[in-house]
């Protein structure tokens, strides 16, 4: 009896269970919007901006500029949160479509020696920015805002 119960609630649940994921961002032509969060070792967040800035936002502006990517915004909380939540920067890309989001963009190696001719230096730079991050996270995000009537 318990085992036939329990089937009948998966039945009765399952749907619900389903339905809890995103939204999808829409059609594979219409803008897809991505938020990259870091957060950085305790007094390093001015070092880590420095360094993004110098070494990864010139090609971010490079992909606006080619029209793979429409916009690009970098915040910073104005507030404090506990630790476990806490991050420092988060970047916000528009790409043209969820194909230039979700692939590699077959220019990048080109564009950075181009930019960055001491290849060297940016290599320790960007090694750099890597060893003061504590975390990482990429999350794409759907607005879901009714249309007005």
């Amino acid at each position: 009896m318990k085992s036939i119960l329990a089937v009948i609630l998966l039945f009765v649940t399952a749907p619900a269970l389903f339905a809890q994921g995103a939204p999808p961002q829409g059609s594979a032509n219409a803008p897809y919007v991505m938020e990259y969060y870091y957060k950085v070792q305790w007094g390093h967040q001015q070092e880590f901006l420095n360094l993004f800035l110098k070494n990864h936002y010139p090609l971010l502006q490079r992909d606006v500029e080619s029209g793979r990517m429409l916009s690009v915004k970098i915040e910073t909380p104005s507030n404090h949160m506990t630790e476990d939540s806490r991050w420092d920067y988060r970047v916000t890309i528009t790409f043209k479509n969820s194909t230039a989001a979700t692939t590699s963009n077959p220019n990048e190696e080109a564009e950075v020696k181009k930019l960055f001719p001491d290849q060297a230096t940016y290599q320790r730079e960007e090694q750099r920015r890597f060893e003061i991050l504590l975390a990482h996270w990429d999350i794409p995000v759907s607005n879901i805002t009714p249309a007005k009537k």
